[in-house]
């Protein structure tokens, strides 16, 4: 069949005439360099409606200078793919040819990036697609500007020119996909990994590097070895940040004979951009003994027999406020952040969002509170979600006792009482035993200690300070953001006893 050609009306002035075409499909190819790299998750939609309908809109082509055939222009790689499909399974004559508009031939970059709009359009296009097209327009756009290397500031320039808006720091994001994650994580970036996810990789990423050096001297540049070990190991489509998190934990617990709390540690605190809560002090092989001396009258008084707290050796402020952590648990869909009773300073109300007045809501919040405070003091893995029973969470069991060799006195004190802290606000001691047990561990230590009612293990295991001491070894080392989760955790427990008072509801039923 001869080609039907119909020359259009120019456009606009300072734009390029296109044509109106019906070709074979035989003489267009698909763009080779198409920002999907799989196959279209509307396929089998829009084949079945290619089928019953034929095109609802012609193909737009280009043909490059000196080209016999022509190439898919902007967008229509899957449905050029279709019909080229459909004649070989039907043999009917509709899929032989297709209308089309010709634009003039312009430059390659224009093509790739009008394939990215039009892709991005239609949605469904995967970051990775997404990151790998933009370092593709990069290399096009040095080569046409004659350019030895393009800056992120020009590439931001000539990606807007072209029509694609994304910032410096989404280009430096992408680029850390394709060229640090994709050699790593084939499987799960194709599989659909967004921006946010690749964020936190290269966080922890940065952040395990530095507890690396400072705790494996030795061998500082084993580290990229581990990494890349540990992605490949992980690289599936239910791909798990958390998993990559505790296989470099335990690597360098493991290299460094450091307990891995320690690391936990430590590695909160390079991801919030504080100092460590761990410095390199002396460590303490059981918690100090009382002693007696006397005070101004002479009459003996019990003391810890300790100094006061300083500031560390590079005399950074231990109690200033650290930034959100980038990597906090988040909270559940159900979580409205509540606010805080009447009696609460103002200052504290400030910072609090809406009341919820469910237990649903409330039980929410305080899972996601009890998460954060402990996963910023480096006992995350002991607080788990309890969702339709009881406080809203519950606690595993103790801190690792190998703490007390890892810690100093003062980070030691904090952890425990604010362990108790987290055990009053679940009720873990009070709680009916068949509400409890079930939820814990065989091997919980704290189980153990419920089920036989031996408070002696109990303590044993965990430093139990005086109540007395709670104030100046928790309240004023805690930092802001710790101390306001805090005080919304306590105020979040009455709001649940109180509600569940007035409707007659059964906490632990």
């Amino acid at each position: 069949m001869d080609n039907h050609i119909q020359q259009t009306n120019a456009m606009d002035s300072g734009q390029s005439e296109t044509t109106s075409m019906f070709l074979p499909i035989h003489q267009i190819q698909p763009y080779e360099r198409n920002p999907r790299h799989g196959l279209n998750p509307e396929y089998d939609r829009i084949k079945a409606s290619i089928r019953i309908q034929g095109l609802d809109q012609p193909l737009v082509i280009t043909q490059r200078p000196g080209a016999h055939d022509y190439i898919v222009h902007s967008g229509g790689n899957t449905r050029l793919l279709i019909l080229k499909e459909l004649y070989e399974e039907t043999g009917d004559e509709r899929f032989t040819h297709a209308q089309c508009v010709l634009k003039p031939w312009d430059r390659e970059s224009d093509v790739l990036m009008a394939h990215l709009r039009e892709n991005d359009l239609r949605g469904n296009l995967s970051f990775i697609d997404k990151a790998r097209a933009v370092c593709e327009a990069r290399a096009l756009f040095a080569e046409e500007l004659t350019l030895d290397e393009v800056s992120q500031k020009r590439l931001e320039i000539e990606l807007r020119r072209c029509g694609y808006c994304v910032s410096q720091g989404l280009i430096s994001q992408m680029e850390y996909a394709v060229y640090r994650l994709f050699p790593l994580l084939p499987l799960t970036l194709e599989a659909g990994l967004g921006r946010p996810q690749v964020a936190r990789i290269r966080l922890l990423e940065r952040a395990a590097s530095s507890v690396w050096r400072q705790r494996c001297v030795e061998i500082p540049d084993a580290f990229e070895e581990i990494f890349t070990a540990l992605c490949r190991r992980y690289d599936g489509p239910d791909w798990d940040t958390g998993l990559l998190r505790e296989g470099l934990e335990n690597e360098i617990a493991e290299t460094a004979e450091i307990s891995i709390h320690a690391i936990r540690v430590a590695l909160d605190a390079e991801l919030t951009g504080r100092e460590p809560v761990i410095p390199e002090f002396v460590p303490i092989k059981e918690p100090p003994k009382p002693s007696l001396q006397d005070d101004s009258e002479g009459k003996p008084v019990m003391t810890e027999g300790i100094d006061e707290p300083e500031v560390d050796e590079t005399g950074v402020n231990q109690t200033a406020e650290a930034p959100a952590d980038p990597l906090a648990t988040e909270a559940p869909s159900e979580d409205h952040q509540g606010g805080l009773t009447a009696d609460v300073s103002e200052s504290l109300m400030a910072d609090s969002p809406s009341k919820p007045a469910d237990l649903k809501s409330l039980r929410g919040r305080a899972w996601t509170l009890a998460t954060r405070l402990a996963q910023r003091n480096g006992i995350s893995e002991l607080v788990e979600p309890l969702p339709g029973k009881g406080l809203g969470y519950v606690l595993r069991d103790v801190p690792d006792s190998s703490l007390a060799d890892q810690l100093d006195e003062d980070a030691l004190a904090q952890i425990c009482i604010l362990w108790w802290q987290l055990a009053a606000c679940s009720e873990m001691t009070f709680a009916p035993l068949e509400s409890i047990l079930p939820l814990l561990p065989a091997n919980s230590l704290l189980r153990r200690a419920l089920e036989t009612q031996d408070a002696e293990l109990l303590f044993n295991n965990i430093w139990t300070l005086d109540p007395g001491h709670t104030g100046y070894r928790l309240w004023q080392s805690l930092h802001d953001p710790d101390w306001r989760d805090l005080i919304h955790l306590m105020d979040t427990y009455r709001r649940i006893r109180q509600l569940a008072a007035e409707t007659g509801v059964a906490i632990w039923g």
